[in-house]
């Protein structure tokens, strides 16, 4: 477990100024552990996994979803790198829904299906 009080604060500070924070799998237990993700709707490996954390006290906003965002945090578990980055961007602005949805699709279903419904992105 990373003991970096540095990085604790960093977040913290982060979380309480509305400025953005994306974590997954690991280190959403880290927030977990460190009572980061208790004024938060989050999700994450397992809040199982999180029974033993005495800071951690939010189960009731422990979602069983790939990726929860709430405000200015993005949660996800292990296996849902590609909700991540659509949450992630979506939270930083980083283009309008339809065209970080078409960018995440291109991932998803790879270039040749992609390009069958959606036609050649590189045209």
């Amino acid at each position: 477990a990373i003991e970096n009080e540095e990085l604790y604060y960093l977040l913290e500070k982060r979380l309480l100024n509305g400025q953005p924070v994306g974590a997954i799998c690991g280190a959403v237990d880290y927030l977990a552990k460190k009572g980061l993700l208790n004024n938060f709707k989050h999700t994450g490996n397992s809040v199982y996994l999180w029974k033993e954390y005495t800071d951690y006290n939010n189960q009731q906003n422990f979602l069983e979803k790939q990726a929860v965002r709430d405000h200015n945090l993005v949660t996800a578990n292990g296996t849902a790198s590609l909700d991540f980055a659509f949450e992630t961007l979506r939270m930083i602005n980083f283009k309008d829904t339809a065209s970080i949805e078409k960018e995440i699709a291109l991932q998803k279903l790879g270039f040749y299906e992609y390009s069958k419904k959606y036609g050649n992105p590189f045209t």
